[in-house]
This record gives C-alpha cells, structure tokens and sequence, in this order.
C-alpha cells in the first residue's frame, strides 16, 4: 500500500491568531467598549445594536465579544456574509430560526456582516423583525457603507460609529505581535508597516506576516521591509523633500519616476512624502510637537527635517501639503497612479 503523504495544515494568520478575545484587548476603541461594558453591567442591551466603520478595524470582533460577555455559547452565535448571502430567502431563513429558542445560552446572538449589501426585498423582511424581536434574540449589523443601510433599520438599532485605529495604534500592534512571534522589527520598519496598513488592523497584519515570512533571521530592517511593501528609502523621500524645497520640480519628478520604475508604489511614496512634509510644518509651527515626532522617525531623519523647517525649507509650505494629499486621493482613478502627483508638481513649481 503507497503510504500517505501528510498533510500539513497552513498555518493560523496572524489577524486570526491575534484577534481580540476580550474587551481588554480591542483597541482605539475604549470609548464603544466602556459604553457596552455599563449596558452590560446594568443589564440594559439592545436587541439590535449597528456597528459603522471600516474594513478590519474590529466590528465582527467586537460583535463576538459582546455575545460572549453575554454568556452566549458559540452554538448559540449565528454569524452571516450578507455580500454572499444578501437575498430575501436567506433573511426568511434567518427569521424563521429566530423564533426558536437557543440551545443553552440567554440568547440567540446574530452577526450579519456587510450588512449593507442587503437587497431591498431582504431588507423588508429583516424589518419586521427588527421592529418585533423576540426577547431572546440579539442582532448586530455590521457595515461599511452606513449611507446603504435604510434609515428604518438604523432606527430600530443602536449605532456604534467605530474609530479608524490611529497610526501610533497600528504601530504599536505591529511591534507587539512581532514580539509575540519572536521577532525583531526596528521601529522605522513598523513604521511603514503601520502606514501601509491603511487604518486596518487586518490589513496591517497581513502585512506583517508577509514581511515574516520571507524573512530569514526574523530580524526585521527598514529596508527588507521596504522591499517588500514597495516602499521607498527613507534617504530617497528625503531628496524628494530637498527638491521640493528648492523649487525643481524636475529634480522631484524624476526621483519619483526612477523610484517606481525600481518597484516602489507611488501610493506609499506619496503616504511617506506627506507624512514628512506634516513633520516639516509641525516642527515650523508647533515644535512642542518633536516629543512626539521622534517616536515616528529616526534621529537622521528627525534631525533632516528640523533643518527644512528653517528657511532652507521655505518652498515646503501648507501649499505643498495640500497638493500632495489631493494627488494622493486622485491616484486611484488616475491610468497611471504617479501622473496626479506629477501634476501636483507642475503646479506648484513648473507653471507659474
């Protein structure tokens, strides 16, 4: 007989692996949290509750650890897609299995995800129910699109508007759990980590687990990881910068042009070049704010942009800062993403 080969199973991802199982540990959203930690404590919960946010930045998570602070049993935990599941024979399904009782548990706690992708037929259907629960059931909407959800479902709900995690969040969950899995990452490499994550958590690690994964040592640089996140050199932006503040947009033009052609994306490039040109005005502005500003970049490149923050950076200005982030938000619908930034330029430099 042949022998079987084994099959190895892959391993957890780290959004998985790390997912809050408890209020204590979702975080940048202690404000959600200490509300439905009194709900609970005082024994007043919704029937429906409607949770608004972007993507991975916890509401399914948060959704389960209310079931379970609840006492609710997994068996008693009913979680739908509704992107996958948006029709009205699914919600006639769901409604007909919420007029039995849970197995063993107060509750009988539904979970529907996107719930903005209902169609309208399956929204009638799930009003009615909502308008009349039965008072063992427990409803959480989840969406990212709250505009799509009808206004008479968000009436019947109690509206949860969940905070995009801030960058230091993000940071922060980067070098914790590339603690937790036995790595070394320098602050700088957690830096792009948590800036190319985007304000999700899932986004961010799966960034991460990328990055460990084709990592040798687990030693973690700022520039392995700029390679694989796409991102450019921390020297490269800050000649981008130095062009900038001396008014040659030719010079600024071709480094962001040489940099892509190597692989970088003009997303992130323009991410960090913003980030630095906020640095510059804060420092100009409100130096109280280096505290703060040394724990995002290195002393070399802190020290950089003190220097532009005098009058050898007085071409980078709140002008600068604005075009940049309109090119930013226009390179999703532009044919090729590095042409808004290249405008940006133009008509700050090039077209007087």
């Amino acid at each position: 007989m042949a022998k079987q080969a084994e099959v190895s199973r892959a391993p957890l991802s780290l959004y998985r692996k790390y997912r809050p199982a408890t209020f204590a540990e979702l975080r940048g959203q202690e404000t959600l949290v200490a509300v439905l930690e009194a709900a609970i404590a005082h024994k007043k919960i919704a029937h429906a509750y409607l949770f608004a946010g972007g993507r991975g930045i916890g509401k399914t998570s948060m959704a389960r650890i209310l079931a379970h602070a609840l006492g609710t049993s997994d068996e008693d935990i009913y979680e739908m897609d509704a992107a996958s599941n948006r029709g009205i024979d699914e919600i006639r399904a769901l409604r007909d299995g919420v007029s039995t009782l849970p197995f063993n548990s107060t509750y009988k706690f539904y979970i529907i995800d996107e719930a903005h992708a209902l169609t309208k037929d399956a929204w009638g259907a799930l009003l009615k129910t909502l308008e009349e629960p039965p008072e063992h059931v427990i409803f959480v909407l989840a969406t990212t699109e709250l505009d799509r959800v009808p206004d008479t479902i968000v009436s019947r709900c109690q509206v949860f508007n969940f905070k995009t995690p801030t960058h230091a969040t993000l940071k922060k969950l980067v070098l914790d759990v590339a603690k937790a899995e036995g790595a070394v990452i320098a602050p700088q490499a957690a830096e792009l980590i948590a800036l190319r994550g985007e304000g999700s958590f899932r986004d961010t690690l799966g960034i991460l687990q990328k990055v460990l994964t084709v990592s040798d040592d687990k030693k973690l640089t700022e520039d392995e990881v700029a390679k694989v996140v796409g991102a450019p050199s921390s020297q490269l932006v800050n000649e981008f910068l130095g062009g900038l503040a001396r008014g040659e947009a030719g010079d600024a033009i071709a480094l962001l042009n040489d940099a892509v052609a190597s692989g970088v994306e003009p997303h992130l490039f323009a991410l960090l070049a913003i980030s630095k040109v906020r640095a510059v005005l804060l420092l100009r502005f409100a130096p109280k704010m280096e505290v703060a500003l040394k724990e995002q970049f290195g002393e070399d490149d802190l020290a950089y942009l003190k220097e532009l923050s005098g009058t050898k950076g007085a071409n980078l200005n709140s002008e600068v800062l604005a075009e940049l982030i309109g090119a930013l938000l226009e390179m999703p619908r532009a044919p090729m993403p590095q042409i808004p930034l290249e405008l940006a330029l133009y008509r700050l430099f090039g077209e007087r």
